[in-house]
């Protein structure tokens, strides 16, 4: 074999992807919040794009399924790629519109304006730190040379209300007694809320007991033993406390009223309301499928302005250059969300026609589902309809569901029937306990036994993750908690 350099010439075939189909593929990923923000960027990019009203915008005829049937548009295919290199595709949806679908499927209430009613948002707590709050007060209640103490205590205030640090190791790290730092902890303890500044539950309950004028000696003592009142021991709490029956009843009532992280009424996130993208309806004895469009503003392209453009610019290379690039970019993008859209309408008529027993008697009617059965109904690639579902919500009379929600695994029949959906044996399971009375406590071995009376055939271990993935407590648990709550 020869080692001296020489040149090969070698023909391949290699799938490249432009940008612009990138670009579209990273659409389907995205809610229709988000891509309203998309296309607001693009219009500030390109001078030949505009937007247009959202109540005439542009969308494919929603779909009527009978029981679910929906076409795609031409083009699709070319969405639908196995694409394995990352894209930033996950971003939430962190704005809200209106609610309003073309056919009326948004719902009760949904076609109301702010001036149909009081803007809710105007309730919500301001936008203010916990420890700004604090602070704010520390300023009227605490001297100046001791205001540095307030500072370094504040600052190591969680945001559930609780000091985190020990005292001795602040007045050490500060270089003052610690009889001091404890009077500047006894003043912050004063402020509202009531109960921040405690280095425990206890000391947080106590605060508000006081604050209520409800701190005798008795009640002292059963917030001196809270690990007696969640194990539900009343016989040993009416002996330390010296209270009878009717008594300690009235105490534990006082003490749920207590709130346990009173620091978490500030600082918090304002919640966002979720907005739907799917609109699903009954239609005779099919379904009605339709974009939400109030969420979707229109995009149009500025001819007259491309034209305009094209005869000012005289015979300037680049800057027809340039203008027939613009142009190019606003048709692919118009043409790549009229493709977007289809292929949701696609994926979510074919969720309906395999989940239609959910969307008519609920979620015990619902079937496991797997994204390569979508994908294959519809060829299409499961990485398709995987991105077509991420951060889209589906409306429907049964409420708002995420579209992963109707991709659930299977667990067999006990008959040897048609397998079951997890959340159906997560919904049975959840009915169960809830049913159950104060001196009937279901264990998971009897949940087994009366889930496989349902047809359910299923494992203790899956009852019980199933039960903690709800966030139900065990039997010894709740039987605690029912005791309580009949005190």
């Amino acid at each position: 074999m020869s080692l001296a350099p020489r040149l090969d010439l070698r023909q391949s075939q290699s799938l490249v992807m432009t940008p612009q189909l990138q670009q579209a593929i990273r659409l389907l990923a995205l809610s229709n919040l988000e891509i309203e923000g998309f296309i607001a960027e693009e219009i500030e990019k390109n001078p030949l794009l505009e937007a247009g009203a959202t109540d005439a915008v542009d969308r494919p005829e929603p779909v009527v399924a009978e029981p679910s049937e929906s076409g795609g548009g031409d083009g699709e295919a070319a969405l639908d790629i196995d694409r394995s290199a990352a894209f930033d595709e996950d971003s939430p949806a962190d704005r809200q519109g209106a609610l309003d679908g073309g056919m009326g499927l948004g719902g009760a209430g949904n076609g109301a304006g702010p001036e149909d009613g009081p803007d809710l948002d105007g309730f919500a707590n301001p936008d203010i730190s916990l420890a700004d709050h604090l602070l704010a007060q520390a300023g009227t209640a605490v001297p100046g040379a001791d205001m540095f103490v307030a500072a370094h205590l504040i600052d190591q205030i969680d945001e559930a209300g609780y000091l985190t640090a020990p005292l001795l190791d602040m007045a050490n790290r500060l270089g003052v007694p610690l009889a001091r730092v404890e009077a500047v902890l006894g003043v912050i303890q004063t402020f509202d809320p009531t109960g921040v500044g405690a280095r425990n539950l206890a000391e947080c309950i106590a605060l508000q007991a006081r604050e209520a004028d409800r701190y005798d000696p008795a009640m002292a003592a059963l917030i001196d033993n809270l690990d007696l009142v969640a194990r539900g021991e009343r016989a040993r709490l009416k002996r330390i406390c010296g209270v009878d029956d009717e008594d300690l009843s009235d105490m534990i009532r006082e003490l749920r009223d207590y709130d346990p992280k009173p620091g978490c009424r500030y600082g918090g996130e304002p919640a966002v309301a979720v907005i739907p993208d799917v609109f699903v309806a009954e239609r005779g004895e099919g379904w009605g499928i339709e974009i939400n469009g109030a969420t979707l503003p229109r995009v149009l392209v500025n001819r007259r302005y491309y034209a305009e453009l094209s005869k000012a610019g005289g015979g300037d290379k680049a800057s027809k250059a340039w203008l027939s690039d613009c142009l190019a970019s606003a048709n692919w993008l118009v043409k790549a969300l009229d493709q977007r859209q289809r292929t949701i309408l696609k994926v979510a008529g074919e969720i309906v026609k395999q989940q239609e027993g959910f969307f008519r008697h609920g979620v015990a009617h619902l079937r496991p589902l797997t994204l390569a059965k979508v994908a294959e109904a519809i060829e299409m690639h499961e990485s398709t309809v995987s991105r077509v579902t991420s951060n889209k919500y589906l409306s429907c009379k049964r409420g708002l569901f995420e579209m992963k929600y109707f991709f659930t695994s299977a667990i067999q029949a006990a008959d040897g029937g048609e397998a079951v959906s997890a959340e159906a044996v997560k919904s049975a399971i959840r009915a169960l306990i809830s049913a159950e009375g104060p001196k009937a406590i279901l264990s998971d071995d009897t949940l087994v036994d009366m889930l496989k009376g349902k047809g359910f055939d299923i494992a203790r271990r899956t009852v019980a993750k199933y039960r903690e993935a709800m966030g139900i407590g065990s039997s010894v648990q709740r039987r605690r908690q029912k005791a309580l709550e009949g005190a």
